[in-house]
């Protein structure tokens, strides 16, 4: 059966509706019942980050290319996830994930591997966050959020009590990247004011290229500042190393977070 100009390899569903994988030229996508794809996966290179908004999440290792505890909202295909492992022998990672049916369709159809460096847990991210930072003294050098459904952005991963709690798990040099759905533009302003505030404006921003998507950073209070050249130096090494074009991150940053760049990037 076809279906979004692909073959239709794997459907099923649960109470928040339909989880399908198509297969389309070598690629692999996850779709929740629309057009949208949630994941991509190269079948002939399934630990490569094929979608433009997960190569441009990997803007993160500009500011920590070794990062050891790493908590996630959202799997989806759990490509960010086994791209990570794959590429970080040291990490620890633990996923919280809404939908247990996406786990297992990451699993039996992403390749999402049982490793001893991995947890996923069943539950929301929200209330996840809101629990254990009022509990818990474990802190995250790293936190990945990607959080989405058919409709868009997870509003549950969008309040200033949210980032909040991710400030209060994060290390005080951790890092936070967060996927933003661009084109709703009063949500994304609500997002981008809620971050600001909590993380003290402290925040950078990217936009990926031919996407809605833009990729919010917030950095903890003892984050060190980071000249541009800096950057510029560690991009050409990322990019040796990781086939990602790094350089252009660096461009992007610059461009566009002309208000914050100061409190991030020396120039």
């Amino acid at each position: 059966m076809y279906k979004y100009e692909g073959l239709l390899v794997h459907q099923t569903y649960d109470e928040l509706g339909t989880i399908e994988v198509i297969d389309t030229k070598g690629e692999r996508a996850l779709h929740f019942g629309s057009h949208s794809r949630q994941s991509t996966m190269l079948l002939a290179e399934p630990n490569q980050l094929n979608s433009l908004y997960a190569q441009a999440m990997m803007g993160l290792l500009l500011f920590n290319d070794s990062p050891k505890d790493i908590l996630m909202i959202g799997l989806g295909g759990g490509t960010i996830t086994k791209f990570l492992l794959h590429q970080f022998s040291e990490c620890k990672i633990k996923v919280i994930e809404y939908r247990s049916n996406v786990l297992k369709v990451a699993r039996s159809h992403f390749q999402l591997p049982m490793d001893p460096r991995l947890k996923v847990k069943i539950g929301c991210g929200g209330e996840y966050v809101a629990t254990q930072s009022r509990f818990t003294e474990d802190k995250h050098d790293l936190m990945v959020i990607d959080a989405f459904d058919h409709q868009g952005m997870a509003l549950e991963v969008s309040s200033e009590h949210f980032f909040d709690g991710c400030r209060t798990l994060l290390k005080e040099n951790g890092l936070l990247a967060i996927n933003l759905w661009g084109t709703n533009k009063d949500l994304f302003r609500e997002v981008t004011w809620n971050m600001g505030r909590v993380f003290e404006w402290k925040i950078l921003f990217l936009p990926v290229r031919k996407r809605g998507n833009i990729i919010g950073f917030a950095f903890g209070k003892n984050t060190p500042k980071y000249s541009m050249h800096q950057l510029r130096e560690k991009a050409k090494q990322l990019e040796q190393q990781y086939q990602l074009d790094f350089p252009h991150f660096v461009k992007e940053f610059k461009r566009n977070n002309i208000s914050v760049l100061n409190n991030i990037i020396k120039k």
